[in-house]
């Protein structure tokens, strides 16, 4: 098992934007990769846990073969672009938004006199030059949702062998984690355990910021937790 700190990151940011990236994978960054941060987990290759500065904005700015996913913590983010333009998504929400081979423009604004809190995530798409396209999503309070990847053979999710799921415990449950995960805990404190002997076995107090890789393990909520779990098929 392997922890990586959102403290023990430097502070970066662009246009309105203060944030700390967690995953930024050689496939994308490549020489430019900070060897501060995490490689992704299948598909998945970028993470920043990011706060809007008051009316602050990422500006209007394209993305092509990508699959943009955003989960709104704290706050307010308005969507501009050539996708649901003029959507307004409140804490809780979760949209994704694959570019394809058609590609997209957009622009993330904070509408309020404060800071917002969100996550960005980016994943690799299976096949490239599809179309563009737009999912929505309000997690369940308890448990998980998934918001993306899954078959081709259903359309709730954007199709991937890369698994993402938002998950909702309350403290005291347990979630038991099968294969391997790039975990990251957005709210709330747990303790963590991979369920087969290894080196680095053991339990750990995991908390806000923490990105967790871990295979075989469980996590029990110390208090109400939320988690982003990244995983693969097979």
């Amino acid at each position: 098992m392997n922890i990586l700190s959102r403290d023990s990151l430097p502070l970066g940011g662009f246009a309105g934007i203060k944030e700390h990236r967690l995953v930024t994978d050689s496939r994308i960054f490549g020489s430019r990769k900070k060897p501060e941060t995490s490689e992704g987990l299948g598909n998945m290759v970028y993470l920043a846990d990011a706060k809007y500065n008051p009316n602050g904005e990422s500006g209007m700015h394209p993305h092509s073969e990508i699959d943009v996913i955003s989960v709104i913590i704290d706050g307010r983010v308005s969507h501009e672009g050539s996708m649901e333009h003029g959507k307004d998504l409140v804490a809780g929400d979760v949209q994704v938004q694959r570019a394809g081979g058609e590609g997209f423009d957009h622009n993330e604004i904070n509408p309020d006199n404060r800071k917002n809190r969100m996550l960005q995530i980016w994943a690799l798409p299976e096949v490239k030059g599809q179309p563009a396209a737009y999912k929505f999503y309000r997690p369940k309070l308890d448990g998980a949702t998934r918001i993306y990847g899954g078959s081709k053979n259903q359309s709730t999710t954007f199709d991937s062998r890369t698994l993402i799921d938002i998950v909702h415990l309350k403290a005291g449950k347990n979630l038991t984690l099968d294969r391997g995960q790039l975990s990251y805990v957005i709210t709330g404190k747990a303790v963590i355990s991979e369920l087969k002997n290894t080196k680095k076995s053991g339990n750990y107090n995991v908390k806000e910021g923490d990105l967790i890789r871990s295979r075989d393990a469980q996590i029990t909520a110390i208090d109400n937790l939320h988690i982003l779990v990244v995983s693969t098929e097979g």
